[in-house]
């Protein structure tokens, strides 16, 4: 097993993508102090109007927008235990977001996650060929992002993700 390496920015790593980019969340909170805001807007009953782009489009979007129109097919899991955090909510409730950059979107709850061997971290697998794990510390701050070639460990964790993605929800059809 290679040791993994630190990681470039993810905008880097999803323009040199050419099929696919699989994202799984795995954590009921995230402590992400660029988001602090939004998080505690949300809290205080704020939500976004999807028509007004304006106000809620920024470069993750774009970037994602721009991999989708080169072909590149996004998915992204979030496995989530119930009841539902209330950062699961706020998730949840940006995830129009995310469609709208063209992400496809499914959920799967704990307990309908049984039978499943889900990875340790946060990660992204990018053409099936690289894995970019996403390291947080137990209060949800993020800690590190590291880089995984190994072809075995890659395709470990995208069979993993396959069949996490056939048991999910898609969004439109989920309610937290």
């Amino acid at each position: 097993m290679s040791q993994p390496k630190t990681a470039p920015p993810f905008a880097e790593l999803i323009a040199g993508c050419e099929r696919s980019a699989v994202h799984l969340e795995t954590r009921d909170v995230y402590g992400v102090p660029e988001e602090d805001a939004d998080f505690g807007a949300f809290l205080a009953g704020q939500r976004y109007d999807l028509a007004d782009r304006g106000s809620w489009w920024n470069d993750f979007h774009s970037t994602i927008a721009d991999a989708v129109g080169r072909g590149v097919s996004v998915r992204r899991m979030r496995v989530v235990s119930e009841p539902v955090t209330d950062y699961i909510r706020f998730e949840y409730a940006c995830t129009p977001q995310n469609i709208a950059a063209g992400e496809e979107v499914r959920w799967l709850t704990r307990r309908n996650a049984r039978g499943l061997l889900l990875p340790a971290s946060d990660l992204w697998i990018f053409d099936d060929r690289l894995v970019r794990y996403s390291i947080f510390s137990g209060g949800g701050a993020f800690v590190e992002d590291l880089l995984d070639d190994d072809p075995a460990t890659v395709k470990s964790y995208a069979d993993a993700c396959e069949l996490i993605w056939k048991r999910a929800t898609p969004h439109d059809e989920f309610t937290v």
